[in-house]
C-alpha cells in the first residue's frame, strides 16, 4: 500500500475512534470525501448474481468500498466465462475463482496470483437418496454419477480414486446441468451439489409421496471435506505482473480490505445482504437465497487466521489432489500465492476493532420455501 492511502486510512481510524468517543457512533464511516482521488476497479464473478458472491455487492451497496476510495464494479459469469482468463487478459483487475481451476490456468501460463482466500471450506457434495446405499466414496461402484464438468469434477475424481475406484470403468460418470432435476426424476444415483446452491434445491421440491418438501434425513451426503479430497475454492486473484507496480499494489490491498469487510458485515448481516443480493438482480428466491447465503458465511467463518488468510494445510491438499491426478502436471511456484495483501487488510480491518476471524459465528435456522420462493 503506498504510503499516501496507508497514512490517509492510519489517520482516519485514529479520527474515527476519537468521533465515536465524542459522538457515541459505533460505526463511524470514512467517505470519499476524505480520499484525494477515487480509483476504479472490476471484479469479475465465475457465476451469476447470488449470495456467494454477497459480500462483494454488500461492499458496493453499504459504501464500504468508497472508504478506500474505490469506485467498483462487478461483473457477472456465466458457462461461458473464465473468470480468470479475463483476469490475465486485461479485461478485469480483480476475478473470483476456485484454487484448481485458477491454477490450471496458471500452469497454462495466466499470470495471475491469489491475493486472498476467502472460502476457508469446500462447498462440494455428492448428493444421493437415502435409500440408495451410496454412504461414501466407494459405494459409487456401478452407480450413475452425474458431475457438471468444467473443473467441478477434481474432487469427486480424486475422493474415488482414493477409495480404489477408477472413474473410466466402475462407474457412470456422465454430465449433469445446474440443477437437480436428473436425480428427482431418477435418472442418474449421485448428482452433484453445491451445499448452497443446488442441495437446496432438492429441499425446496415436494417429495409425490408425502405431498411435503423433501427433508435432510432423505438424503444421503458425500462431503469431500470429511473424506479427504476437499479443494479451496472462491478466492481472489490479482495480475502478478501488475503486482510489480506499486500503484496496482496499492489497489490491491484496498480492494482485498473493502471486500473482506463486505463479508465480514454479511456475516453480521445476513438478512440485509440477502436483500441486497435479490435488489441486484438475483432470480433465485428469497428463502434460497437465505439458505445460500446462511452456507456461505459457514464456509467462510470461522476463518482462524484472520478472513482471507491461505491455510496452508488446505493448500498443499488442494496441490496434492490437483497432482495425483491429470489436473495439474506439477505443484505450482511459491508465487502463486501470496498473504501479503491480506494480512495489510487485516491490519486496517484490526485497526477499526473489526472482527475479522468470527469465531463466535453461528449457523441460523432457515425456512425453505417450495421452489426456494
Amino acid at each position: 500500500m503506498t504510503m499516501r492511502i496507508l497514512a490517509k486510512l492510519a489517520a482516519s481510524v485514529t479520527a474515527v475512534a476519537l468521533l465515536a468517543g465524542a459522538c457515541g457512533s459505533d460505526d463511524p464511516v470514512v467517505g470519499t470525501g476524505d480520499c484525494d482521488t477515487v480509483d476504479s476497479a472490476s471484479l469479475q464473478l465465475q457465476w451469476v448474481t447470488q449470495a456467494q458472491f454477497a459480500g462483494y455487492y454488500a461492499a458496493v451497496d453499504q459504501g464500504i468500498y468508497d472508504k478506500y476510495c474505490l469506485d467498483v464494479t462487478i461483473l457477472e459469469g456465466g458457462v461461458d466465462i473464465v473468470p480468470q482468463q479475463q483476469l490475465a487478459s486485461g479485461a478485469v483487475d480483480f476475478a473470483v475463482s476456485w484454487v484448481p481451476k485458477a491454477l490450471v490456468s496458471r500452469e497454462e501460463g495466466a499470470d495471475i496470483v491469489n491475493v486472498a482466500q476467502v472460502f476457508q471450506r469446500s462447498g462440494t457434495l455428492q448428493v444421493s437418496w437415502a435409500d440408495s446405499g451410496i454412504n461414501g466414496p466407494a459405494d459409487l461402484a456401478g452407480k450413475v454419477v452425474g458431475n457438471w464438468g468444467w473443473g467441478n469434477e477434481f474432487e469427486l475424481l480424486a475422493g474415488a480414486h482414493q477409495a480404489g475406484l477408477d472413474p473410466s470403468s466402475d462407474f457412470e460418470l456422465v454430465g449433469q446441468s445446474f440443477d437437480m432435476l436428473a436425480l428427482l426424476t431418477g435418472e442418474i444415483d449421485a448428482a452433484q451439489a453445491m451445499i448452497y446452491n443446488e442441495y437446496a434445491q432438492v429441499l425446496e421440491a415436494v417429495n409425490p409421496d408425502t405431498g411435503s418438501l423433501y427433508t435432510e434425513d432423505d438424503l444421503s451426503v458425500i462431503d469431500w471435506n470429511d473424506e479427504g479430497t476437499a479443494m479451496l475454492q472462491d478466492a481472489i486473484w490479482a495480475d502478478g505482473a501488475r503486482l510489480a507496480n506499486e500503484d496496482y499494489q496499492d489497489l490491491t490491498t484496498r480492494f482485498v480490505a473493502g471486500s473482506l469487510e463486505g463479508w465480514a458485515y454479511c456475516r453480521d448481516n445476513g438478512g440485509k445482504c440477502v436483500d441486497i443480493v435479490l435488489d441486484n438482480g438475483s432470480a433465485l428466491g428469497a428463502s434460497h437465497q437465505a439458505w445460500q447465503m446462511n452456507e456461505i458465511n459457514g464456509l467462510i467463518w470461522p476463518s482462524s487466521d484472520g478472513v482471507g488468510m491461505m491455510d496452508g494445510g488446505l493448500w498443499a491438499q488442494t496441490v496434492d489432489v490437483a497432482t495425483s491426478q491429470p489436473i495439474l502436471s506439477a505443484a505450482p511456484d511459491a508465487g502463486a500465492y501470496t498473504t501479503e495483501y491480506a494480512e495489510a487488510a487485516l491490519k486496517i480491518l484490526n485497526g477499526r476493532g473489526m472482527d475479522t476471524t468470527g469465531k463466535n459465528w453461528q449457523r441460523v435456522s432457515v425456512t425453505l420455501n417450495p421452489g426456494g420462493e
